[in-house]
């Protein structure tokens, strides 16, 4: 079964001014997990307290690239000790994809520091992985080839998948297996071809498809994410979850 969270990324003004207040309105909402990409300097024995509070699920962290690099043990240790094994490398600069057989070799060395510590390393996509090339393929399926599924696994934005010119249905059947998390995000297409990201079920993504090709592949959790909001983030996040909810009640697969 596919359950739903919430990436904080979209609530980071909200969790800046009252972490603790923000978790539990995204549990009163009716989010079953949370996916972390900063922890506001509490600890882990703090955080721990909270999802133990608010019945929220670590799904798993995003931690800045670098960051893991020069302190993975740390990393892995804190996600380990709020109950998640997913570590996950959410964003690649220009410069630190200049090439990316030097990304590839970086992700083995981390993914075998993470099954060591019995944990497990993620990729977290954008459209530019499936732009760029290396080896005669994407980026985004040249890592996945040059790095092992016991040592990577996949975390994949259906929405940049999407947005980068391929289809996420077919792309989440041929990862399926290894792909125990999706980013669940929908976009419009402004005139000058950026994208916008909106309110589940207010863009053009094929939302309904996406969560049955997530369900049938294995997907564990489907992860909410508008990285920026028109209106009030935490009430995109309510009208998220109310799609869900509605899409359920009209033949969805996914129950909230």
């Amino acid at each position: 079964m596919v359950k739903i969270g919430l990436q904080l990324y979209t609530l980071r003004e909200e969790l800046e001014r009252d972490f603790e207040g923000t978790l539990r309105k995204v549990a009163e909402l009716g989010y079953s997990g949370v996916e972390f990409f900063n922890y506001f300097g509490r600890s882990a024995e703090e955080v721990m307290a909270l999802l133990e509070e608010t019945g929220l699920t670590a799904i798993g962290a995003h931690r800045p690239y670098d960051v893991l690099l020069e302190n993975a043990d740390a990393e892995i240790d804190y996600i380990l000790k709020i109950g998640s094994p997913y570590l996950i490398v959410p964003y690649l600069t220009e410069e630190q994809r200049s090439d990316w057989s030097s990304v590839a070799a970086n992700l083995r060395i981390l993914g075998e520091k993470c099954r060591e510590k019995g944990a497990v390393l993620l990729y977290h996509n954008h459209d530019f992985e499936l732009r760029e090339k290396s080896g005669g393929l994407t980026a985004f399926d040249y890592l996945y080839r040059e790095v092992p599924a016991d040592l990577l696994q996949v975390e994949m934005d259906t929405c940049w998948v999407y947005y980068g010119g391929y289809d996420p249905v077919q792309y989440i059947g041929s990862y399926a297996g290894r792909l125990p998390l999706i980013h669940l995000k929908d976009m419009k297409r402004l005139v000058d071809g950026s994208a916008e990201t909106v309110v589940l079920g207010e863009g053009e993504v094929d939302l309904a498809a996406i969560l049955k090709a997530a369900e049938q592949a294995g997907v564990k959790w489907a992860i909410v994410e508008q990285d920026y909001c028109s209106r009030p983030p935490l009430d995109s996040v309510a009208d998220s979850i109310k799609w869900l909810e509605t899409n359920y009640k009209q033949g969805g697969n996914i129950h909230v």
